[in-house]
């Protein structure tokens, strides 16, 4: 008996749910604590300050999950999310097209970013760090050329705003999408071929290429896909500042990239959930407002959260090597 409790833990602890229940443990406790440590964190204001905050990084962090199960990286995905606000605001403000046809341009802009990510990666086999870096500047760039460098104001659209804002039963729609976004990203990865091969890839490539699987177009797809989901989060983004800021947007592939790490998905690629990265967001977002509460700088909230990566990859590392012994 004691034989069988100890196998099912150590193949509780090479699934990775062991990593996922200790972020969901981790997050529990930081909301216990920050909860104790100021009388303003559990207010209704606060909370659905945390919310909407892990709408944006939450959609951005299920979005590049796809590209870390490949073992890949995408460094893009925050400017991208800029840019993509950015063209909403073109089609919505600039040529007053409907929020609903701003929307799919948003979506599609980002869409079309990841296919290039996808296409530099998969048929120029150019470095995924590469690729996705030299992406992020160009998308930085064409934010602000395209936006004249300045903010784009919905001011003759305030629907727009509803996008995020706008409530149901109390929670605000923004994050009702980035909920609803999680739950599709769920059944693509667990349900679809795209999910399949997602996983195929990043468990062995050349022996998912030698099986007659056309590994390139997937790739294309799994970053477009990513891609996707950043333009959505630019579109959440606008809606919540109600405007579309060129400057913004750079930083944010870190946040995301740490929720999708904490998670459990690993780096080098083959594993990974979406529940796992919903905590993860959620981790970052309760974390960094309970440190702003706690007037805590700037500075050590960076420290803090990276060492909190840190700490993540070395779990996943530890548990890659007992799965090899």
């Amino acid at each position: 008996m004691a034989d069988i409790s100890f196998t099912q833990k150590k193949n509780l602890f090479k699934s990775g749910a062991a990593q996922k229940l200790l972020a969901l443990g981790a997050l529990v406790l930081l909301i216990l604590f920050f909860t104790l440590a100021s009388p303003v964190f559990m207010t209704s204001a606060n909370v659905i300050s945390i919310l909407l905050a892990t709408a944006v990084n939450g959609v951005l962090a299920v979005g590049v999950t796809f590209v870390i199960i490949t073992g890949g990286i995408d460094l893009s995905i925050g400017t991208g999310m800029t840019f993509a606000s950015v063209m909403t605001g073109v089609a919505v403000t600039f040529l007053g097209l409907p929020i609903f046809i701003g929307v799919i341009v948003g979506i599609l802009t980002g869409a079309l970013i990841g296919f290039i990510n996808g296409f530099n990666v998969a048929k120029l086999k150019i470095p995924a760090f590469i690729a996705t870096l030299g992406m992020m500047m160009v998308t930085k760039g064409l934010s602000l050329v395209v936006s004249g460098a300045k903010p784009i104001y919905f001011i003759d659209t305030p629907n727009f705003a509803n996008i995020s804002k706008a409530t149901f039963f109390g929670i605000p729609s923004g994050v009702i999408i980035f909920f609803l976004a999680a739950i599709l990203a769920h059944i693509i990865l667990k349900k679809t071929i795209i999910g399949r091969f997602n996983f195929a890839i990043g468990s062995n490539l050349q022996a998912t290429r030698l099986s007659g699987i056309n590994t390139d177009r997937w790739l294309i797809v799994i970053h477009s896909l990513t891609g996707a989901f950043v333009g959505l989060a630019g579109v959440i983004m606008a809606a919540r500042l109600n405007s579309a800021q060129p400057a913004l947007g750079q930083g944010y592939e870190l946040d995301a990239i740490a929720a999708v790490v904490i998670g459990g998905t690993s780096l080098n690629g083959g594993k990974g959930t979406i529940s796992g990265t919903v905590i993860g967001a959620f981790i970052m977002s309760v974390l960094l407002n309970g440190l702003r509460i706690m007037s805590v700088p700037q500075e050590w909230q960076t420290v803090l959260t990276g060492v909190i990566v840190i700490v993540a990859v070395f779990v996943d590392i530890y548990r890659r090597n007992k799965q090899s012994t």
